[in-house]
């Protein structure tokens, strides 16, 4: 029987982004990949034509991240180390994925994050957020004491207009969740 990360590499995970908008030929950020858990999938469904940005702050994951991608021969993914700095051309980027990332950052420096995202994305594009650990959710780190309202309430006082707010089974760490996912787009 495959693990929950196997059955989410392998199948689930490109459903899931096919679901929230992701398509063929798109660029796509994800931002705070980690081990590429969501990396991937989303590489597999944008296609040789597309490419996903993969930035983390962890020199560590994103070596992991590029042997994986050597052993698989995966071409469309340019891994980025950085933490708040996306060095991404303006309007260029079709989604952001924003995943168990916004409880590492203090309120500052989310407010950076997000006039970075919107600066990267072209208009009406899709900012994904998964802010697993706030008020509500297994409460860690910076998101500890702030509700999943607060979280809206910032992302759309930074320009984003919520565009759905949506409980669904996703990866979290290496195993299958349910969590609220709240997708954003840019408004003009």
């Amino acid at each position: 029987m495959k693990s929950d990360l196997a059955k989410w590499i392998e199948e689930d995970g490109k459903k899931f982004l096919r679901k929230i908008g992701i398509r063929e030929g798109q660029m796509i950020l994800d931002f705070g990949c980690g081990k590429g858990h969501y990396t991937i999938p989303a590489s597999n469904l944008v296609g040789v034509k597309g490419k996903v940005y993969a930035l983390d702050k962890n020199r560590s994951v994103l070596n992991k991240l590029r042997r994986i991608i050597e052993k698989t021969d995966i071409k469309n993914i340019k891994l980025i180390n950085g933490e708040r700095n996306i060095t991404v051309k303006n309007n260029s980027v079709n989604a952001v994925l924003c995943y168990d990332v916004l409880h590492y950052l203090k309120f500052q420096d989310r407010m950076t994050v997000y006039n970075d995202i919107w600066r990267v994305l072209k208009e009406e594009a899709l900012f994904s957020v998964y802010p697993k650990h706030n008020k509500e959710d297994s409460p860690s780190g910076e998101l500890a004491d702030v509700n999943l309202e607060g979280i809206i309430g910032e992302v759309e006082n930074s320009g984003f207009i919520l565009n759905q707010k949506i409980f669904k089974k996703l990866l979290h760490d290496n195993f299958f969740t349910e969590g609220f996912l709240l997708n954003f787009r840019k408004g003009g």
